[in-house]
């Protein structure tokens, strides 16, 4: 007898916002869906900081449930290091993020999706009977050996597909990106006024900032990214230590029973990947870079790029024609929408360039409210700053002060 094949027109590689919305969104569809997820359950480890724009929530006309709500907030404030005050006011909300995941992933079953935990996939083998049909793909797991006419990489940074998959020059489908570490603890009575605070502080997160994400029961996510991996988490404790922070009690996450209340990961920084669709394989969220390069927000864009490749490939499989040509439609759409990466990294490199007093002299030209500056606003700002300090020019302040705009993104919001 032979082997027994699991087949699918759609396999979706990881549960996290973009897997789970990209196997809902396959299956609202039609399409027979797979979804695997590595973990023995969904929603955990948590790797990121639990927020989402209202904005973003109505762009991908998404209805949260209250469950997986944990705050209502106003918007974002940005403190600057000679602690500076600027504020986007633009509501959204801080989520349980592994009760959203497990939301999502409950969604996409209820639609006709199938799930399987515990599945991890190491190979990927080409099926071709004259043109291109499909993937064989191989793993630990029962489901195992499956086969799926479309795949959708929603691995997150681990971006598997990016390297089982080789072009025809025999290199992995795209490089390793460039990351940063990011972590944070959950404290406990944190003072808060609704916003969420990021702070740019370079002498605790080089190349990078913290942030304080209030949460309901007086709880909040206090952590940093940086370049600077291996002190990471010494930077963390300096900062809390430093600040306010230091009366309040580090706590486990309620996804977490045991070990260290510190968690995070690592986040993609380089912008998108070089190849984000293949012959019968989509990359969306993390998996592809989609992350804001100056804040490193990335669910937003994780979800809206599930909705893209479920769209995609529902036209493909229903034209018979799952070639690279036909996934193209995939890169073209989320190009059409998604932040303007080369800008913001470009910023984000000039602002860093800066010294601390650089930054805050810029910070004191920008008006206290940044959520509507418009193009006299920001021609304001640029007259300040020629008045204040005109040799910053010469540094490339421009495009550093224009990366806070780009970063909230036409549709996306903070």
């Amino acid at each position: 007898m032979g082997e027994a094949v699991t087949s699918c027109d759609v396999l979706v590689i990881g549960a996290g916002p973009g897997g789970g919305n990209a196997a809902l969104q396959s299956a609202r569809l039609g399409l027979k869906t797979l979804l695997i997820e590595d973990h023995p359950e969904i929603g955990t480890p948590v790797h990121c900081g639990e927020c989402i724009s209202e904005i973003a929530c109505q762009n991908l006309d998404l209805n949260l449930p209250d469950e997986v709500i944990s705050k209502r907030v106003q918007g974002i404030r940005v403190i600057f290091p000679d602690r500076t005050e600027k504020c986007l006011t633009e509501e959204g909300y801080v989520l349980e993020k592994h009760l959203f995941e497990r939301w999502i992933a409950d969604e996409a079953v209820a639609a006709g999706a199938r799930m399987h935990l515990g599945h991890k996939l190491q190979s990927m083998e080409r099926m071709e009977n004259g043109n291109f049909e499909g993937w064989r793909c191989n793993g630990k797991g029962d489901e195992f050996p499956i086969e799926a006419k479309v795949v959708i990489d929603a691995s997150g940074v681990a971006a598997v597909c990016s390297k089982l998959v080789k072009t025809s020059e025999g290199k992995p489908l795209n490089e390793k990106g460039k990351v940063v570490a990011g972590m944070q603890y959950e404290l406990t009575d944190v003072p808060t006024d609704g916003y969420l605070d990021f702070y740019i502080w370079p002498s605790y997160a080089e190349k990078g900032y913290l942030w304080m994400i209030p949460k309901c029961d007086g709880r909040a996510n206090v952590g940093l990214v940086t370049e600077d991996r291996p002190r990471a988490k010494k930077a963390l404790d300096e900062f809390i230590e430093d600040t306010h922070f230091k009366d309040s009690e580090q706590v486990l996450p309620p996804w977490k029973e045991k070990g260290s209340p510190a968690f995070g990961g690592t986040i993609p920084i380089s912008g998108p990947f070089e190849n984000t669709h293949h012959d019968g394989l989509l990359l969306v969220g993390d998996a592809a870079g989609f992350t804001s390069p100056l804040f490193e927000g990335g669910s937003h864009l994780a979800l809206k790029s599930a909705v893209y490749a479920a769209e995609t490939a529902a036209k493909a499989i229903s034209e018979g024609n799952t070639s690279s040509e036909m996934m193209s439609e995939y890169t073209r759409k989320w190009k059409e929408e998604f932040p303007p990466y080369d800008k913001i990294l470009r910023g984000k490199n000039a602002l860093f360039n800066l010294t601390d007093e650089e930054m805050s002299v810029m910070a004191t030209c920008f008006p206290d409210e940044m959520s509507d500056m418009g193009i006299s606003g920001k021609t304001m700002v640029g007259l300040r700053l020629l008045l204040r300090r005109p040799g910053l020019y010469s540094k490339k302040i421009v495009p550093a002060m224009l990366a806070f705009g780009y970063s909230r993104a036409k549709y996306y919001g903070w």
